[in-house]
């Protein structure tokens, strides 16, 4: 082990076989060995000793919409990686939508990768998107390194991003399955939608009526069909509905292959809470009751939902009025996801070995980021640091993403990130930010 240059150890590291004293040898930016506790650091090695704070892999959020270049306004690589970064974030995917051009074509996602190339404080990948006449640029944007590809079942909310019928689905779904792509899905029917009733102004409990559980669950049902025909592989987005997991279950013992999603603000945030008019508390699907994310929570423990990522979808203040009809829909949560999972977590008794796995492992087994997402060798060194008692009161101007409007703002959470790992090397301590080290990265398999 000459060629080791850190040893980072902890009475509290998670690693895959559990929760262990340890020390993390490091070597050309990845894990070397997990040794034990005492272990003699090799000659020319620096100790980093964290005492009691918890060492846990770096998170990986496979659902963030940075909208640069073009919205950039909105949010931008700089600051979202920024955000992602001081929230023990260490691998971000960018969706395809809301930045101008949208990731469609193998030609807009260099124009992406050469604006984010300078600016990523962490690992940053790229998804595609499926959208009604770009089937002949799928297997391009595939071969290009993208981790696979985003469609709307119904509006998305900016017209350069339409929405797939079933027929272009059907359609784009068999040429994704034709070279063992992966399609991630906003499943939310526009029939169902279309049948709701819908009302402007500042009642949420108007706006949750207007996207109803119904909509997800009849996009559900008809995704799981369209990919047990084609043995395609599907992922549901930002599952709100507890009503689809008794489908998502069945399906996946039937072998269909289909993972699933959902996000802090429906495990942690409920309807009732809305005040009217907050509608930083917007998003599609709709933040529902909390008899709704108890159910939720229970399809997260039992295995129905894999994973836990942020779907952090910013703007700008002036688009978030108090009209929950025309606001723009998205919630900022980027730094915020692990205190928020982790408080809740600890509140229904499950260990953070469950969040690592919910918001790491888990979302680096669905993009096939085989480097990322555990304490083992052979991984990258990326590394979180987390306090996990102490609690802090989130104050939007501590934020680090553009746009400081967050449905957080004074909520008091538990777990500070003292430091977040890239490589091996530092890029956050105690809140301070090092210059961006973070790089692009490809599909590999």
């Amino acid at each position: 082990m000459s060629d080791v240059s850190l040893v980072l150890r902890s009475t509290r590291v998670i690693t895959p076989e559990g929760t262990r004293a340890a020390s993390i040898a490091v070597a050309d930016g990845r894990i070397a060995a997990v040794l034990p506790y005492d272990a003699q650091v090799p000659p020319g090695a620096r100790l980093e000793d964290v005492g009691d704070d918890v060492v846990l892999p770096g998170l990986v959020d496979t659902h963030v919409h940075v909208n640069d270049p073009g919205r950039t306004e909105w949010e931008g690589f700089w600051t979202a990686t920024r955000a992602a970064a001081a929230g023990g974030i260490t691998t971000l995917l960018d969706m395809p939508l809301n930045s101008l051009p949208p990731t469609t074509t193998a030609a807009h996602l260099r124009t992406k990768r050469e604006v984010a190339r300078t600016k990523a404080h962490i690992d940053v990948g790229f998804w595609g998107g499926a959208v009604p006449d770009n089937v002949k640029d799928l297997r391009p944007l595939h071969d290009a390194g993208v981790f696979g590809f985003k469609s709307f079942l119904s509006p998305s909310g900016v017209d350069e991003f339409p929405e797939l019928d079933q027929e272009q689905l059907s359609r784009s779904l068999a040429e994704i399955a034709g070279f063992g792509g992966l399609l991630i899905v906003h499943a939310e029917d526009p029939h169902e939608l279309a049948a709701a009733p819908q009302r402007s102004g500042p009642a949420y409990a108007d706006f949750l009526a207007s996207r109803p559980r119904g909509a997800e669950n009849a996009a559900i049902t008809g995704l799981i069909a369209q990919a047990r025909r084609l043995d395609a592989r599907v992922h549901v987005l930002h599952l709100s509905s507890s009503d689809a997991l008794p489908l998502i279950a069945d399906a996946k013992r039937d072998g269909v292959r289909i993972t699933v999603e959902s996000c802090p603000h429906f495990l942690t945030l409920t309807a009732e809470e809305v005040p009217d008019g907050a509608t930083e508390f917007k998003c599609c699907p709709p933040i529902r009751e909390a008899a709704n994310q108890d159910a939720l929570w229970q399809g997260l423990i039992d295995g129905t939902i894999d994973c836990v990522v942020s779907d952090h979808s910013p703007c700008t203040t002036d688009l978030k009025t108090p009209d929950f009809a025309s606001a723009w829909g998205g919630i900022s949560s980027l730094q915020l996801g692990l205190p928020a999972i982790w408080t809740e977590a600890r509140r229904r008794g499950r260990p953070l070995e469950d969040v690592v796995r919910w918001m790491s492992t888990a979302p680096a087994a669905l993009a096939g980021l085989t480097r990322k997402g555990a304490i083992e060798a052979g991984r990258d060194a990326d590394f979180a640091v987390l306090a996990p008692d102490e609690t802090f009161t989130v104050d939007p101007a501590r934020l680090h993403h553009r746009n400081q409007v967050t449905a957080y703002a004074g909520r008091t959470l538990y777990g500070v990130v003292r430091s977040t790992w890239l490589r091996g090397t530092r890029i956050v301590h105690e809140g301070a930010l090092t210059e961006p080290a973070g790089r692009l990265l490809e599909r590999t398999n």
